[in-house]
C-alpha cells in the first residue's frame, strides 16, 4: 500500500519541481518613450540573434526590447548597429514589420516615420546563426542628409 501511495506522490513532485527550475523566459521590461526624449538618441544595448528562425532572420523567443510609445509621434527613428547582418522585427499596434540593412542605411536596419501610441515588441535578429552585441538608437531627430 505504501508503494502505491509513493507512485502517486512522486509524479506530482516531479511536475512541480520542473515548473520551479524552468528557465525564466520573462519579457524585457517595457521602456516608456515620451513625446520628448530626455536624451536624444536613447541608446539601448543587448545581444542580437537567437534560435528561432523567422522571415526576419534568427531571433530570440522573447523580445529583445519592449517600448511603450506614450502618445503618437509624427516622427521617430529606430536604428540597429551590430556586427554581422542584423535585422529588426517590430511587432506593434499597426502590425509586424521586418527591416533589413541596406546600402541607404549604411548596413544598419532602420525604420523612421510616424509612430502611433502603443506597445512595440522589438526583436533584434541576425541573418546568420551568430549572435552579436547590438546598440539600438531611438531618436526623434531626422537623419542628416
Amino acid at each position: 500500500m505504501k508503494i502505491l501511495r509513493l507512485w502517486q506522490i512522486v509524479p506530482v513532485a516531479v511536475v512541480l519541481s520542473m515548473g520551479i527550475i524552468q528557465p525564466n523566459l520573462a519579457e524585457a521590461p517595457s521602456i516608456p518613450i515620451p513625446a520628448k526624449l530626455k536624451s536624444d538618441p536613447l541608446v539601448l544595448n543587448g545581444k542580437s540573434g537567437g534560435t528561432v528562425q523567422s522571415n526576419c532572420g534568427n531571433i530570440s523567443a522573447v523580445p529583445s526590447q519592449i517600448i511603450q510609445v506614450t502618445e503618437s509621434m509624427p516622427y521617430m527613428r529606430l536604428t540597429v548597429d551590430s556586427p554581422g547582418q542584423p535585422t529588426l522585427l517590430i511587432d506593434g499596434p499597426s502590425g509586424r514589420f521586418c527591416v533589413l540593412a541596406d546600402s541607404y542605411s549604411q548596413s544598419k536596419p532602420e525604420l523612421s516615420g510616424y509612430w502611433q501610441a502603443g506597445k512595440y515588441s522589438l526583436y533584434i535578429g541576425q541573418l546568420s546563426q551568430e549572435q552579436y552585441n547590438y546598440t539600438l538608437s531611438i531618436s526623434q531627430q531626422k537623419k542628416p542628409k
